[in-house]
């Protein structure tokens, strides 16, 4: 089931009243929360509609997926966990296989996969690339790397999630265990 999700301020702006707005990355961002995963989209819920659902290239998706989809989907905004804290809570041994199935992720923005990061708090990958900066590394042919990885970072500000420059978490007390 799915967290529930509301729009709120940062503490800051709480206490104050007002609006802040912070740089990062020379782009001014508003401090109110945004939740990108609210958004109207088709997501099959039944093993029915599961068993006979294809992306747009075709694919069937596996019930790993859907387990990681579903996990996913009840991460709170304005929090993130990471790809190992997901394999924990499924009883999975392979973050990678998490990073799999979430870049094959056809509900992108629903299932918020911008809000999942590294165990060492690292921003982690994004569309098939990973890192920002000198650290990034992937993405397709002929195209600059980092940019995937900058664009989860807006998306997570956006939603009130800081990172330092060299593109870790900037407050842990951000970080949700989604599990007992």
């Amino acid at each position: 089931m799915p967290a529930i999700r509301t729009q709120s301020r940062s503490p800051k702006s709480a206490i104050d009243g007002r609006k802040t707005t912070i740089a990062r990355a020379s782009i001014p961002v508003v401090e109110e929360m945004q939740d990108l995963a609210d958004c109207k989209m088709h997501y099959p819920l039944s093993e029915k509609d599961r068993k006979t659902f294809k992306t747009h290239d075709g694919k069937r998706v596996t019930p790993h997926q859907w387990a990681v989809y579903d996990f996913t989907r009840t991460i709170p905004c304005g929090r993130v966990t990471t790809y190992k804290d997901i394999c924990i809570a499924l009883g999975q041994r392979s973050p990678r296989s998490v990073g799999s199935a979430l870049r094959n992720n056809p509900f992108a923005p629903f299932v918020p996969c911008h809000r999942i990061i590294a165990s060492n708090l690292y921003i982690g990958g994004f569309s098939g690339e990973w890192g920002t900066g000198a650290k990034a590394r992937g993405g397709q042919k002929n195209t600059v790397t980092g940019l995937q990885c900058n664009r989860k970072m807006e998306m997570l500000v956006k939603e009130g999630v800081t990172f330092s420059v060299e593109g870790y978490l900037a407050d842990e007390s951000l970080l949700w265990i989604g599990r007992g």
